[in-house]
């Protein structure tokens, strides 16, 4: 018995690590995500942002971190412009927004879908403040598509956005609310036909209304296999 007891000692001791309570891997997928994270908007700059004026818009500027867009007579907009140097589909985008003066729209959010000429706006707070969803599907804007619903957004609040695009969805949430989550395949994806179609590929712009936004931010996501 002794001679065997050394060697099953042995085997046990080579076991042990086998059987025993394994450490958490480490999120690896999230981790990778986060270091493709692009910062669009640092709170410091417009760089890589160059306003446009579509006649009468407000000014652009930059205060206690925050992009301003101020009350235009119509639209008021500015443009992203290194947008062929990210995805074009498989991303998310997150923000923070407010309404700080107006009664249309504050974060018209306008994204490509799969390509530079290919685009759609997330229109939160539209249509005399009260519409949210995504302009245009099939030709039909928030107003009229699935996507748009009421919702009663307050002035100089702060609102938690996340967008995601895929080729088989738009999704987007409002403070972890998934508010739109919309399947294009087979759909005919574009902009609302007129002054936004200049805002393309990527953008934000709003309508007669001075809005604070903050912490933008474009993430990778990966591919459904």
């Amino acid at each position: 018995m002794k001679v065997l007891l050394a060697p099953i000692l042995s085997a046990v001791a080579m076991l042990a690590p086998l059987t025993g309570k394994a450490e958490p891997a480490p999120a690896a997928g999230a981790a990778a995500a986060a270091e493709k994270s692009v910062v669009l908007f640092d709170g410091k700059s417009l760089n890589n942002w160059k306003a446009y004026d579509a006649g009468g818009s407000g000014e652009i500027t930059v205060k206690d971190g925050q992009m301003i867009i101020g009350l235009g007579e119509s639209i008021t907009g500015i443009i992203y412009q290194k947008a062929k140097d990210l995805p074009l589909t498989n991303y998310e985008i997150t923000l923070e927004a407010q309404r700080v003066e107006g009664i249309d729209f504050f974060c018209g959010l306008t994204f490509p879908v799969g390509s530079l000429k290919t685009c759609a706006t997330l229109v939160v707070g539209g249509w005399s403040g009260s519409v949210t969803g995504i302009s245009s599907i099939d030709g039909l804007d928030a107003s009229e598509n699935s996507t748009g619903h009421f919702r009663k957004l307050e002035d100089k609040k702060w609102y938690r956005i996340k967008l995601r695009v895929t080729p088989e969805s738009l999704t987007a949430w409002i403070n972890d609310e998934k508010v739109i989550d919309v399947d294009i395949a087979g759909k005919k994806i574009g902009v609302r036909p007129g002054p936004i179609e200049d805002y393309q590929p990527l953008s934000f712009s709003t309508y007669q209304t001075t809005a604070a936004i903050k912490n933008v931010v474009l993430t990778p996501i990966t591919p459904k296999s």
